[in-house]
Order: structure tokens, then sequence, then C-alpha cells
């Protein structure tokens, strides 16, 4: 089963997967605007699937979002009213980590539970938390939550209090890498490893498998990069290595070692099989046949800071977490014409379970391929321009 959108000629339609509904009139203005994949900027490019295909989908041109940013801004220039940054975003990272230290030192201090009861608020409480302290560590590292970029660098660390593993610095390093490079062989650090699409294939029980180690591979990602480009840690990732020891050292020595494995097992629940992690798979993995970015437009957007509206996100990299479905209520006439996601329970269900769907459901590009595709952007911007003002032109003369 599809991802789901609406079906715009019937609103009272059950939602279908994405159709593209275009007048003759617009599919002539797409035919003769530079890039092909106009206004959408959907690919010509068919899905990897498991067992037919060996390697990722390869697509011609360059990400998608750089460009539909810009499509977007001449249609709606009162998107960048929506820029800026969400202070309050700092008063939830208090205050969830003082609620995961007040647990771990229930558990390690005050009260032995039954293990079930343990794991089980490992699981939900925890792992939920995880999850919501990940979103706060995407939010400032693209400096969403202060005007100052430092203050956002120390925003990072003081999240990651209750990670007891240093995530926020080497996120920040290579997420921005991720949206600068998605797809590009070798420069995205989000895409699986060659062994990863090799292994896993559309197998349900190595997938499940694949899912439960997922925590894991974040950091081996990372460790593989930086082997193969001979990078070295940064400042910054040395900063947020000994910040965490020593707050795992702190408590320990007053929450316990029941108190630390607390937070571990918080951190495993909230980045594997989980509700809220289901979000790793949502983004990128490619459910449709030309779209490689997805959104997540259900309730568990609340509690997960609308994590979810992913286009978006890519769209738009300085607009705050509070302000997305805003753009996308903006932009509906882009957004909701996207492939998009309800449930981010069957996103794990139908990756586990398809068999046309594994590790090797992304898409990939060359590096030349993308700078091609980036190299019309100037003729995009004349034609565009040129296309809204003639509309306008034969609005008025009507």
């Amino acid at each position: 089963m599809p991802p789901f959108v609406e079906n715009v000629e019937d609103k009272d339609a059950v939602p279908v997967s994405r159709q593209k509904q275009v007048t003759q009139q617009q599919q002539r203005e797409e035919e003769n605007h530079p890039d092909y994949r106009y206004p959408l900027y959907l690919g010509r490019w068919k899905r990897s699937i498991p067992y037919v295909h060996d390697d990722f989908a390869r697509d011609d041109m360059d990400e998608p979002h750089l460009k539909r940013k810009h499509t977007i801004l001449r249609e709606h220039p009162e998107v960048e009213k929506l820029y800026g940054t969400d202070i309050r975003t700092l008063y939830v990272s208090i205050a969830i980590n003082a609620l995961q230290i007040a647990i771990a030192y229930y558990f390690g201090r005050v009260y032995t539970p039954p293990l079930y009861v343990f794991i089980g608020v490992a699981y939900f409480v925890g792992g939920t938390v995880t999850g919501v302290i990940g979103v706060i560590i995407h939010e400032a590292c693209h400096c969403l939550i202060t005007k100052n970029k430092i203050m956002n660098r120390y925003i990072g660390l003081l999240t990651n209090t209750c990670l007891p593993v240093p995530i926020a610095q080497s996120f920040r390093r290579y997420h921005i890498q991720h949206h600068s490079w998605q797809g590009v062989e070798g420069l995205d650090p989000d895409l699986p490893l060659e062994w990863e699409k090799r292994l896993i294939r559309g197998n349900a029980i190595t997938k499940l498998a694949w899912i439960l180690i997922y925590p894991f591979m974040y950091v081996i990602r990372g460790a593989v990069m930086q082997s193969d480009r001979n990078l070295t840690p940064s400042k910054w990732e040395l900063i947020n290595a000994a910040y965490s020891v020593t707050m795992d050292v702190l408590i320990v020595m007053f929450c316990g070692w029941k108190g630390l494995l607390y937070l571990f097992l918080s951190l495993y629940f909230g980045y594997s099989l989980h509700p809220g992690a289901a979000h790793f798979i949502q983004e990128h993995y490619t459910f449709d046949d030309g779209q490689e970015t997805y959104s997540y437009y259900g309730i568990l957007n609340y509690p997960f800071m609308n994590i979810g509206y992913h286009n978006e996100h890519h769209d738009f990299q300085k607009i705050p977490w509070s302000k997305l479905p805003q753009l996308r209520s903006t932009a509906r006439d882009y957004y909701d014409k996207l492939a998009y996601h309800t449930s981010w329970v069957m996103v794990h269900w139908m990756f586990i379970f398809q068999s046309t769907l594994g590790p090797q459901s992304r898409l990939i590009r060359t590096y030349e391929d993308f700078k091609q595709g980036r190299s019309i952007l100037g003729k995009m911007r004349i034609w565009e321009e040129n296309h809204i003002q003639q509309r306008k032109t034969n609005k008025d003369a009507k």
C-alpha cells in the first residue's frame, strides 16, 4: 500500500495514492520549464525493488527541495514571514531533561520496580522523550531556537544531557551535509551502507532486525564516512564527548547505575522499533516512483514537535517546527499533491512486511548530475518570473 494523499477531485473520497492532476494548459507550461520536474519536482525514475534490483534507484537531476523552495516563494512570497526561531523549544528541552533525570533518580535511588515496569516506562515514556530530544537537537543544529549560533550549540549540548552518548554535535555536522548533498553518492551520510542493502533486502525478519539495530547504524555510518573521507572529530564533537562523559558520571553518582541504565534503554527504544522512530523510514525511503522525500501528517506530530513535516522542512530550513503546519497550509497547492503518510505505525508495518521495500529503497545521484541540475537555477528564475508576470497580465486583461 503506497503513502496517501487527498484526491483533489473528490474531497469526500478515501485517501488514495498520489495522482498528478493537471490541465492541458498546465502540461504545456511544465514542458516549457527548464526543469522537467516542475512544479512539484517529481522525477521520472522508478523505485528500487528488492530481489528485482541490486542497487538504489538512480536520478539524473539534483535534489528537488531547493528548486521547489524557489518556486513556492515566487508563488507565495509571504512564506518568508515564517522564517525565524522559537525560544519555547529551549523550555521543552529543560522540561524533558528534568523529567528523564527525575525518573532515572526514582528508579535508581527510590524504587526498584519489577522488570516489566522498568522496561515499560523506558519504552513508552523514555523512548518517547528520547524522540523529542532528537527533534530539539535537530532544531538546534539548524539554529532555529535562538538567533545566536553559539547559543544553539550550547542548547544542543544541554539537550544531550539525558542521552548517555554524545550525539548533538556529530548530528549537526552530518545532518547539514545530508541537506546539502541529499542522495549524492559518497557525500550524503544518511544513505545506507553497501552491506545494509545487500544483506537485508526485502525479508521481513532481516528488516525487523535492521530496525532493532538502527540506533547503532547512526554511529556506524558516521564512523565509515569519517574513515572513507579521512575526517577527524571536530572541536565541538570533542566538547560533546567530554560533556557526555561528565554527565554520565554525575548521573551515576546521583541516580546510580540503574538510573544510567534507564537512560540507555530510553535511547535504544526511542531510536529503534518505536512509533516516533518511524520518521527515519518515513522521510526518504521510496514508497512511490519519482518521489524521494515524504511528510507525515498524523496526530503524533503534536508530541513530536512536527518532525513529520519533512518535505516542508527540507524545502524551508529556516522555518521552526511550530510554523511548519502554517507553511503547508499556505502552500497546499504543492504539498497536498505530494504523497504523504498518515500513520507511523503503518510506516513500520509496510516497511517490514512488504517485500518491495528495504534499505535499498532510496535514491542516489552522481555529483556531476547534481551540479548539472543546479546549473539551471538561473534559467528557472527567469522563466518563472516571466510566467507569473504573464499570468498577472492575462488576469488584468480579463
